[in-house]
């Protein structure tokens, strides 16, 4: 009898040993779950869910690294101050949140979406060159969809889009590609139609912090 109350109380220790071992390695583990949300809370941000601009050039980075037909593109929403001067702050957010949504649907889950700041927008994918064109002038058709708001008004939005790749401009270094793309950006600014990097625009002078684009561009649908 003796010797099951001891086999019994052994037993009992080690339980009560396992339960308080497992009481701090919950309590990590919570805390381990929280800051890892913290993080990445911190590196997207609130309003698109877009990576922010120092984890979106991280992951670009990784993807030019990583593959070989990459692209790289420039989007800036038009004439996105008239429509919070005239419907409001709580107007312009629910835009850039639907840029941010259309961004996202159109680029997929493997590639890298940032919110550059304000309504700058900047993406990194794999991009086969068949499909650059047709992919490209789909992404102009989305960011034009006009976007609806919560109070059943209706705005409409658009916005311009450049685009770079390593085999046009020369360097796979996303600074220098993203520079050609905002240039490009500024070649087809308001007409509705993407345009691609040359090498030309590698060299466009910046004017107060944004590149200038030149004439002389690629824009598809239309002649150059």
């Amino acid at each position: 009898m003796d010797s099951v109350l001891r086999v019994q109380a052994r037993f009992g220790q080690r339980a009560l040993l396992l339960t308080t071992a497992a009481v701090p390695l919950t309590g990590w583990a919570v805390h381990a779950t929280a800051l890892h949300r913290r993080l990445a809370a911190t590196r997207r941000d609130p309003l698109t869910g877009l990576l922010r601009r120092d984890a979106y050039t991280h992951r670009a980075r990784r993807i030019l690294a990583r593959h070989h037909d990459v692209t790289v593109v420039m989007v800036d929403a038009d004439h996105f101050k008239q429509i919070n001067d005239r419907l409001g702050h709580a107007a312009g957010d629910a835009v850039l949140a639907a840029l941010g949504t259309r961004l996202t649907a159109w680029a997929g889950p493997r590639a890298a979406l940032g919110r550059l700041g304000g309504d700058e927008f900047a993406v990194t994918l794999e991009l086969p060159a068949a499909r650059r064109a047709h992919r490209l002038e789909q992404l102009a058709r989305m960011l034009h969809t006009p976007v609806v708001l919560d109070d059943g008004r209706t705005v409409d939005v658009a916005a311009s889009v450049g685009a770079a790749t390593p085999a046009a401009v020369g360097s796979r270094d996303l600074s220098l590609l993203q520079r050609a793309a905002d240039a490009a950006l500024y070649d087809g600014k308001h007409t509705g139609r993407p345009v691609l990097a040359t090498t030309a625009h590698t060299t466009v002078p910046s004017i107060n912090g944004r590149r200038c684009g030149r004439p002389g561009t690629a824009v598809w649908g239309r002649a150059a």
